[in-house]
């Protein structure tokens, strides 16, 4: 962006000379800065970018944001020493230096974002749902790409300054930007709304995966329904929910979806084929939860202009992220990966999924985090349900929580995959599912 853009964005005091029409690179990271970058320190519970200002400089920043409370030592010492030596200024000598200061870097960082959002001709879809956002984002996003340029957010980086590492990695010819939005709290979402402003907005569903800290699945709802709060477009699409329906302030169209109004055809460990609306569709993926993620891409590809047949090649040429019904061969095991994430809702969909397509399987639960005060509950509740869907579910556990699931429990990963080498077929096809904090991929990995 252009110096004077950074300025215009974000309101900057200035202090410095400048060339306003100077391009430079945004950088908040002094360990891969550059060159002739801006450097824009963040702040988080245990470190301060603004101390390494300076840093920054020495490996070749031509300028720095700062904060109104900081006001930085070498602001004053740079300052007076240029104006004692002006023939220094802008030499390249390393003396070269403005500052733009602003209350809140993170503010600024989301400003510079949003300007570039809107210098882009492109469409935004944002996504956001207790569990199932991110393969939603991913079958959107395929969806859509077989008649749009699409980009979408890496991974999980569904934070304030993952949302600006995506706008800004997005490419100049990009057509549909494809958001995905977490938050932890009240406020989050409408904040990546404010500065995103999308024109499309999903909801995947709303469970109880933060519930320890929002303390309810209503004002989980609320939370999640700040999606809309800077919408600019006209299309609201959720998991028909009755709390969602009741929570939601938008005047614009409403589209709800259910696995209730799908026909499901055939049903494989990794494919499916189901009727909705009177078409067909097809995906590369088992469950009948990932059928669900799938509506909300239908519905987007409609309301963008695709044709049925461009949603269904869009559809079809989806494939499973890793750790998301991640098919690995480890040391003779045939194992199906989804640890990704873990909560009470997407427990049971995968376990009905286990139950609908196998007969030979071992599942291999961990524990679920975040869930508050009531944790221990939930684990017992999963348990409940699992075996009074199937009595005889083979299922062990690892972790502390989930001992409340299910028997043989183990403290280790190392006890859990000793137990498996010792008592498990090979022919036994294993699952996996538990919150990443569980790190269950060393499973995987001690198995090879």
């Amino acid at each position: 962006m252009k110096i004077n853009e950074l300025i215009q964005a974000t309101n900057a005091k200035v202090y410095g000379n400048f060339d306003k029409d100077l391009e430079v690179r945004i950088s908040t990271d002094t360990r891969t800065i550059q060159k002739g970058d801006i450097y824009l320190p963040l702040k988080g519970a245990s470190f301060d970018g603004e101390k390494f200002i300076e840093q920054a400089f020495e490996k070749g920043a031509i300028g720095s944001f700062c904060t109104y409370q900081t006001n930085p030592r070498p602001l004053r010492e740079r300052e007076e020493f240029l104006s004692e030596h002006s023939e220094l200024r802008n030499s390249g000598e390393g003396f070269s230096s403005i500052y733009l200061q602003v209350p809140d870097t993170l503010i600024a960082y989301l400003q510079l974002a949003n300007y570039r959002r809107n210098k882009l001709n492109l469409k935004v879809v944002a996504i956001t749902g207790s569990s199932g956002k991110t393969t939603t984002k991913e079958i959107v996003a395929s969806t859509l790409e077989s008649k749009y340029k699409v980009f979408k957010t890496p991974l999980n980086h569904n934070n304030e300054v993952g949302l600006c590492q995506t706008i800004f990695a997005t490419p100049k010819d990009t057509e549909v930007l494809v958001l995905e939005m977490g938050m932890r709290g009240l406020g989050e979402i409408e904040l990546l709304s404010k500065y995103a402003e999308p024109d499309i907005t999903i909801i995947s569903n709303v469970g109880t995966a933060h519930i320890g800290r929002l303390g309810s699945r209503e004002n989980i709802a609320k939370a999640k329904c700040e999606i809309v709060k800077y919408q600019r477009g006209n299309t609201f699409i959720a998991h028909d929910d009755e709390l969602i329906k009741n929570t939601v302030d938008f005047n614009g169209e409403k589209i709800f979806y259910s696995i209730k109004e799908v026909n499901v055809i055939e049903r494989k460990p990794s494919y499916s084929k189901f009727e909705y609306q009177n078409h067909m569709y097809e995906l590369n993926v088992g469950g009948d939860f990932n059928i669900e993620n799938a509506l909300s891409a239908i519905n987007t590809g409609a309301k963008l202009g695709l044709t049925i047949e461009e949603i269904q090649d869009g559809l079809k040429n989806y494939k499973p992220i890793e750790k998301r019904w991640e098919a690995v061969n480890a040391g003779g095991y045939e194992i199906i990966n989804d640890s990704y994430n873990a909560n009470p809702e997407s427990m049971r969909a995968f376990v009905d999924t286990i139950f609908e397509l196998y007969s030979d399987y071992l599942i291999v639960l961990g524990d679920m985090g975040e869930l508050g005060e009531n944790e221990v509950q939930y684990h017992k509740e999963l348990g409940e349900y699992i075996f009074k869907k199937n009595p005889k579910a083979n299922v062990i556990t690892i972790g502390k929580l989930s001992k409340n699931i299910a028997e043989p429990n183990f403290e280790t990963i190392e006890e859990g995959v000793d137990y498996i080498k010792n008592n498990v077929p090979k022919s036994t096809k294993i699952f996996l599912k538990a919150s990443r904090s569980m790190k269950f991929e060393n499973i995987i990995e001690q198995l090879k």
